[in-house]
């Protein structure tokens, strides 16, 4: 596999596909506009990849950097292209261009009391195969409790709340985005 990140600018021509892989990928209530990650992807702290095999696209990953934190906010493979080895060779990809960094991201929590827990625990699998490991900490976004991951160590509430400052100003604070035991 030859995995390159191109920046969205820099690839117009697969905008539409990644649009529909992002609704696609995530429920509405975890969503954001994707006009908004558009705007996002403009600031010097944001990082909006296409993802490449070669000349072919097969994914997308969003992320969001404060100081020395870098936060997936979203990362998806194109449905064609799922269990080929795609999505850990993008993490793999990834996590080399953010070396040095808290690389971190959030996954819906694990907990028998979800309908979907095997679907959840696989997820949790697949990113500790990746390299990611569970930080023992939760966050919480609205009503949604998430377990965080990261190949760098525990995240501080206070740089959380900071890096999504950087991202989306205080309105966004609002939403209850904080890390529940930091």
């Amino acid at each position: 596999m030859d995995i390159r990140l191109i920046g969205i600018k820099e690839d117009q021509e697969n905008c539409q596909a990644i649009r529909q892989l992002y609704h696609s990928s995530f429920p509405a209530d975890e969503r954001a506009p994707f006009g908004m990650l558009l705007r996002g992807a403009r600031k010097k702290n944001v990082d909006f990849f296409s993802c490449h095999d070669g000349s072919e696209w097969i994914g997308m990953i969003y992320v969001v950097n404060y100081l020395d934190l870098s936060y997936v906010f979203y990362f998806a493979v194109d449905e064609r292209k799922r269990g080929m080895g795609y999505g850990t060779a993008i993490l793999h990809a990834a996590q080399k261009y953010y070396q040095g960094r808290r690389f971190f991201l959030a996954i819906e929590e694990i907990d028998e009391k979800y309908q979907n827990y095997s679907q959840r625990l696989n997820r949790l699998h697949f990113y500790e195969r990746a390299g990611f490991q569970r930080t023992g900490q939760k966050m919480q976004e609205g009503k949604v409790i998430y377990d965080l991951m990261s190949n760098g160590g525990r995240i501080r509430n206070e740089d959380y709340r900071k890096l999504i400052r950087t991202f989306a100003g205080f309105r966004m604070l609002f939403f209850t985005m904080k890390i529940l035991n930091d």
